[in-house]
């Protein structure tokens, strides 16, 4: 079974973060490079260099943490900031404080911040973006600017805070985009989760009530069996060769609804012992088809097994059940003819089973394993679909449905490792396919 999706929406806004924090080196690099040889306006190149190798060693580790498997939190994004905040302060200081027209870049750390951050932590990092303003009025390295005009020293700070707006704009777009499509996946990712949970909800509801059912059932079961064994004692039914044979069949009826309860109540966990045992895949299949077989009678089955003896799996009633209506499904649309193959393709089983009806409709199609999907218009249609797709689901596994060119094609493809008697995880996970 997948391992359950974490909430990576920290994760995707450090991803941003880093690309941005990219985007902010370059730009200081070509920024500090432009103001030094086009306007002749000497910087502190060392100094201004060790904070760019800051950046590019504090971007570094970010990536490494962002390989890693645990989840990023507030804390983190918002000592990142900070850092940022810190770094953009220093390179302030030592190019003219708030003189230097790239002064709002402060604005664009805040709007980061947030969207990124918690409000507490937005508001602490914009408390302190608004410190380093106050502390950049007072304490900064002047700019040795070349004596010329006011005109000219004017259209200089317009150039530069032309060039500040422009990256600032840029990378808000860039980052207003990139985190619309992060909340765009993660309220998409928890519209899936919640279907998900009244999917199963459903599935959990109906299980109890065939529990239930099953319970209320075993009672009058066994009163039946009772009395048919007393029946076969009497001497009309022993003389009556006609009797005999319809209550021998009763008998065989009455014992298939009994299996049929003690299945659903080990499905349900109430008969462990006798639930789940380990088998090969071969044999679990052939065993399968062939119960299925003798007791629906299908006119015609034609059944392809082409896995090899070697491959062990756990067998387990509701797994069994789940296939068994497929095979239904299938039949009812099909009474004629009936195609069944399974094979190994090294990293999951898959199952097919064709059949010569008139196919799914594309309504169907579209909403394959829907509860109460069906074109069968009674009531509880489409719930046989509905719990396979979701019970191959919690295995790990897919089910595929399409019309193909004599009638109805539905594939399960059931992954080895849920499946196989390994004894580790997937033993653990077969065993509890039924509970």
């Amino acid at each position: 079974m997948p391992v359950p999706d974490r909430d990576t929406t920290n994760s995707r806004n450090l991803t941003v973060l880093i690309q941005l924090r990219w985007l902010a080196v370059v730009g200081q690099i070509v920024t500090i490079l432009l103001v030094t040889q086009a306007f002749a306006i000497p910087l502190p190149m060392l100094e201004m260099g060790a904070v760019l190798l800051f950046l590019i060693a504090l971007n570094v580790v970010s990536m490494w943490r962002r390989q890693s498997r645990e989840s990023v939190t507030n804390a983190e994004l918002f000592f990142e900031m900070l850092l940022d905040v810190a770094a953009l302060t220093v390179q302030l200081n030592l190019s003219g404080g708030a003189s230097n027209p790239f002064i709002w870049l402060f604005l664009l750390q805040v709007s980061l911040a947030a969207v990124l951050l918690e409000t507490w932590s937005a508001w602490v990092l914009t408390a302190i973006a608004g410190a380093g303003f106050v502390f950049l009025s007072t304490s900064y390295r002047p700019l040795d600017i070349p004596a010329e005009d006011p005109h000219g020293l004017f259209t200089l700070y317009l150039n530069g805070a032309f060039v500040c707006f422009a990256l600032t704009a840029s990378l808000l777009v860039l980052f207003t985009t990139r985190i619309n499509q992060n909340l765009r996946a993660r309220e998409a990712h928890l519209a899936a989760l919640r279907q998900t949970s009244a999917e199963e909800d459903h599935i959990v509801r109906m299980g109890l009530l065939a529990s239930g059912a099953a319970h209320e059932l075993g009672t009058p079961l066994a009163t039946l069996s009772v009395i048919l064994n007393d029946w076969s004692r009497m001497r009309p039914f022993r003389t009556n060769p006609d009797l005999a044979e319809e209550l021998a069949e009763m008998q065989s009826q009455l014992d298939r609804c009994k299996r049929i309860v003690s299945g659903i109540l080990m499905s349900s966990g109430e008969a462990r012992g006798e639930g789940t045992m380990r088998t090969t895949a071969a044999a679990f299949f052939d065993e399968l088809v062939a119960e299925w077989q003798a007791s629906r009678s299908p006119r015609m089955l034609d059944y392809s097994n082409a896995l090899t003896e070697g491959e062990a799996m756990i067998s387990d009633p509701a797994l069994k059940q789940v296939i068994f209506n497929v095979f239904d499904n299938a039949l009812e649309a099909s009474p004629n003819w009936l195609g069944v193959s399974v094979r190994s393709t090294g990293e999951e089983f898959v199952l097919t089973v064709r059949d010569a009806g008139p196919g799914f409709a594309r309504d169907i199609l579209e909403t394959f394993g829907k509860p109460y999907r069906s074109t069968k218009n009674r009531p509880g249609g489409g719930l046989g679909l509905f719990l396979v797709v979701n019970v191959v689901r919690k295995l790990g596994g897919r089910v595929k449905a399409e019309n193909g060119a004599t009638g109805a094609c539905v594939t399960l493809y059931l992954p080895l490792s849920a499946l196989s008697d390994s004894g580790g995880e997937g033993g653990d996970h077969g065993r509890r396919v039924g509970a």
